[in-house]
């Protein structure tokens, strides 16, 4: 009697592939953003929590020296950090730099209260901007890592880290302000070196933290940083810190000036919460511009946006001004920073990120060395212009140059940190096996069944092409 035929096995369809929060939780898991988070509020507790704590006991001229000091810090030590990072790899770099810095902290907490003179607290501020462990750009770095090729997820990573960074600067002020008020002005922080330790440790063992992205002479650095669209990029980054610092001196100033000096921070922190909006929208409706498309189009509405400073003459209307802003400041960000991950190098991604944020700690500093002044001689709308003046400089770049120079930068293909495998490994066999069994035929000898990927003399796999780290 004939046996029958099998019959053909369904294969199910693949699932399609999370997007929005989904994808960017399947990545890393929801306990790499909460690391991430945490560990880098201490950017944001901080230059207030220096100001507070300086302030309170020394006046605001040493203050401003010692936060201008911590700016500075962070601004030269950043990409350095992200060079180590890359060339080490995350976990020993972030360990060593975030032991330090919760050390250095300590330290400047302690020459403060002990009324160390003001060379000595300079110095510890600039220390502790050197060792500030910039876990805003290296996880920026690690979600692009961790993405991969699908720049759909990639933007969608990025997108939600970013709003991350807006929701931290609009925690951590108001956190240091009211525990300076409620506690100690020493409390921010210190509170800033207890989360940076423990969660920026956390932050540098999670599983995904990459190694050295690249052997022998990449990992060295000789891998190119530097390129026209990334330069742009710096530029842009620059532009924006000044126009954030231009707004932010000016909303201080007005504070002043109405008798309300208290009120500056949550007048600013309008800001952050309509940025956070705009960022969490972004993640989930991406839309389907072009990443250059999208940096021209927010510049130019942020430009526009902080026209309504000039005109403005209290607090009520400073908060209004400011939460317009906001609606363009983190769609701004979320593109700078996408174009960012397709101009820099694949093995110097965390240098590349932190270059752009200290552009915008650059642009943060200059801006307030000019506007500061001229608000205490012209008062406080002197500060608003020169928020105006970046935001329509930058706007005016980006539509000159950006789609000259960033159009090849969006549209080319990223190399890969080691040439890939150009046939997918052990993927499915194309012949049909599942057929009707052919009687008829008299069966041939076996012969090796060539599956995509392996050679006709192996028995087994190469090893697969590391490519992007996801684990």
């Amino acid at each position: 009697m004939p046996t029958p035929s099998p019959k053909p096995v369904p294969v199910p369809a693949s699932a399609p592939a999370p997007t929005g929060f989904r994808g960017v939780f399947a990545l890393g898991g929801r306990a790499l953003p909460a690391y991430g988070f945490l560990a880098r509020l201490p950017a944001a507790l901080c230059p207030i929590g220096t100001l507070l704590l300086i302030n309170e006991r020394d006046g605001i001229g040493d203050a401003g020296t010692i936060a201008a000091a911590l700016w500075l810090g962070q601004a030269l030590g950043g990409p350095v950090i992200g060079r180590l990072a890359d060339r080490r790899g995350h976990r020993p770099v972030l360990l060593v730099a975030c032991a330090a810095n919760a050390a250095v902290l300590l330290a400047l907490v302690a020459a403060v209260l002990g009324g160390l003179p003001l060379a000595a607290r300079i110095a510890l501020a600039v220390a502790a901007g050197l060792t500030a462990a910039q876990v805003g750009p290296l996880a920026r770095a690690r979600w692009a890592r961790l993405a991969g090729e699908d720049k759909a997820l990639v933007g969608a990573a990025l997108s939600f880290d970013t709003t991350l960074d807006e929701v931290g600067f609009m925690v951590g002020p108001a956190l240091a302000g009211i525990l300076a008020v409620t506690v100690h002005p020493a409390s921010a922080l210190l509170l800033a070196a207890a989360l940076g330790l423990v969660f920026g440790t956390l932050f540098a063992l999670h599983p995904t933290a990459p190694g050295p992205t690249g052997p022998g002479a990449a990992a060295r650095g000789d891998v190119r940083l530097w390129s026209p669209g990334l330069a742009l990029l710096f530029v842009v980054a620059v532009l924006q810190g000044a126009s954030w610092s231009g707004a932010n001196t000016g909303v201080n100033a007005l504070a002043v000036a109405v008798g309300s000096p208290g009120a500056a921070g949550l007048v600013w922190a309008a800001m952050a919460v309509t940025s956070s909006v705009a960022g969490f929208v972004i993640v989930t409706r991406p839309g389907t511009a072009g990443l250059t498309v999208r940096l021209r189009r927010t510049i130019a509405a942020q430009a526009l946006l902080t026209l309504p400073l000039l005109a403005v003459s209290g607090l009520w209307g400073a908060a209004f001004a400011v939460a317009g802003i906001g609606l363009a400041v983190a769609p701004h960000l979320i593109a700078l920073f996408g174009l960012v991950e397709r101009a820099g190098p694949a093995r110097r991604m965390g240098e590349a990120m932190t270059l752009a944020g200290s552009g915008l700690i650059i642009g943060q500093a200059l801006a307030a060395a000019v506007s500061g002044p001229l608000a205490a001689a012209y008062g406080y709308r002197a500060a608003f212009a020169v928020s105006c003046a970046a935001a329509a400089a930058s706007a005016v770049l980006a539509w000159a140059a950006a789609d000259r120079i960033l159009g090849p930068v969006q549209a080319q293909v990223r190399e890969p940190v080691q040439a890939p495998i150009q046939a997918p490994v052990l993927g499915p066999v194309q012949a049909p096996v599942l057929g009707p069994v052919q009687e008829s035929t008299p069966e041939p000898a076996p012969e090796p069944v060539q599956v995509p990927g392996l050679s006709p003399r192996s028995s087994s796999p190469p090893a697969p092409w590391p490519g992007p780290r996801r684990s």
